[in-house]
């Protein structure tokens, strides 16, 4: 019987009590910057108390969480610097398209103006003939039903224009 309570005992001693609450200090900056430390504040920094409760989950009624302030619109563009673009990103065909617009055209399988040649190789494959005139390529892309479809660049490698398809019967 002794060990029985001797157990009991040492049980209870491990069981640690919840802490629902305790007190930290409060330190707010010149700048209006706030810290919680259970330490204490910096002598520049003015220090309050703060009770802190931290309830355990599922014991008792839900505590509301703080809701934000809406800042307005004009006090945020007014705390906001100006962006300045110094320089852009220059692509080797003119920047017709963005690297968003670019990449959204080569999953859809479209040609637009300003791809490159390895961006039409990217969204259609190896083209199945290549002709050259006057420094100028063409692309030729035979569709399985018969559709041709041409996809011309310039001296530069650029796409030139709209892809032109031809279907098997306007041969």
């Amino acid at each position: 019987m002794h060990g029985l309570h001797c157990a009991a005992f040492c049980a209870i001693l491990l069981c640690p009590l919840p802490t629902l609450s305790s007190t930290v200090f409060r330190c707010e900056d010149a700048k209006g910057h706030i810290t919680f430390t259970r330490q204490g504040c910096p002598n520049e920094h003015s220090q309050s108390l703060q009770q802190a409760y931290n309830p355990t989950p599922g014991s008792g009624k839900p505590v509301p969480l703080a809701k934000p302030r809406k800042a307005s619109r004009e006090s945020k563009k007014k705390d906001e610097p100006e962006l300045t673009v110094i320089g852009v990103k220059q692509h080797g065909c003119g920047n017709h398209l963005n690297s968003s617009e670019r990449r959204a055209a080569i999953i859809k399988q479209q040609i637009r103006l300003g791809m490159s040649r390895s961006d039409v190789e990217s969204s259609l494959g190896k083209p199945d003939k290549v002709t050259e005139q006057n420094g100028q390529t063409r692309y030729v892309y035979q569709g399985k039903k018969g559709n041709k479809r041409n996809v011309s660049f310039d001296e530069a490698g650029c796409v030139k224009g709209k892809a032109k398809r031809k279907s098997a019967n306007k041969k």
